[in-house]
């Protein structure tokens, strides 16, 4: 890895800026956002910005993308604004956004008029992990593509798992880790309503709860938060309710398309929707709790 490896990041946001952050450390990272405090904060921690989306990727060995859906990534491509044509012969595209596989096929197809490859590196972790090169990322892409990108995600992953030769292969998979994360926040939100329904302190619960065979990543990562769902502020927001919505929506179309029964993950998905649909959009996906139990019974 060297910083003579130019990378861009299109997007500064809560995952953004310490994806950079992190890939500024030994790569030369260029940046941009459409909001000017994110830019400022990128240019402090030693990313390159620059005025628009398009000047940011000239030149650049490889594009990291996080987009919310199949829409968004064809607009920052393909779009009146679009990089696609700006980027370099031999340059490679790292999605790292769960958008499902349908969108990648004309991804491919478009980005090979220009000599361009897709990287499909869809990711998970949070931003705290995305700061400390902490990632999951799961990869599906030829082995030249994956071998142009392996600097960038080699400083960002601390579990990277090639899971295909060929893009849509880390969307599929992603897919699956969505269902499991989807059905584990929702049910830890329930459990944790029955504990405050039943009269236990839910602190207390939680802990014992961890501690057993009822014990996960996603009880543990998303608890502590479920139980601040009820303060005036709420938790902070580190991944936003509706990108459930989005992803949930993602995994019932692929259940669907593939003729498998899901009712689990369905019935995941109908909270999230009811939680958008209750102004909890916005708001951390932890407040799906407020969904089942809107208000905290005890003291």
């Amino acid at each position: 890895m060297t910083s003579s490896y130019t990378i861009t990041v299109l997007g500064l946001g809560a995952m953004g800026l310490p994806m950079a952050t992190r890939l500024a450390s030994q790569l030369t990272v260029h940046g941009f956002d459409i909001a000017e405090p994110r830019l400022k904060l990128a240019e402090e921690a030693g990313i390159r910005i620059f005025d628009s989306a398009r000047e940011a990727s000239e030149g650049a060995d490889a594009l990291l993308l996080a987009v919310r859906n199949g829409e968004q990534l064809n607009d920052v491509l393909f779009g009146a604004n679009g990089v696609a044509s700006v980027l370099k012969p031999g340059a490679v595209v790292i999605l790292g956004s769960t958008v499902g596989t349908d969108a990648i096929p004309a991804t491919v197809d478009r980005l090979a008029e220009y000599g361009v490859e897709l990287v499909d590196a869809p990711l998970s972790g949070g931003p705290k992990r995305a700061g400390e090169g902490d990632l999951l990322i799961v990869v599906g892409a030829s082995p030249e593509a994956q071998e142009k990108a392996r600097p960038a995600l080699e400083l960002l992953a601390s579990t990277l798992t090639v899971v295909g030769g060929k893009p849509g292969d880390g969307q599929a998979l992603k897919t699956v880790n969505q269902l499991l994360c989807g059905v584990h926040i929702a049910a830890a939100a329930e459990a944790l309503a029955l504990a405050d329904a039943l009269g236990l302190d839910q602190e207390k619960t939680l802990k014992a709860l961890e501690a057993g065979a009822a014990g996960s990543f996603m009880l543990s990562n998303r608890g502590p938060r479920i139980l601040e769902a009820y303060t005036e502020e709420g938790a902070e927001v580190l991944s936003r309710l509706d990108i459930f919505v989005k992803d949930m929506g993602i995994v019932g179309k692929a259940t669907r398309a593939a003729g498998l029964a899901a009712p689990v993950a369905a019935a995941a998905e109908q909270l999230y929707l009811l939680g958008q649909a209750q102004g909890l959009a916005a708001a951390d996906d932890s407040a799906v709790i407020k969904v089942v139990a809107p208000t905290k019974r005890t003291a």
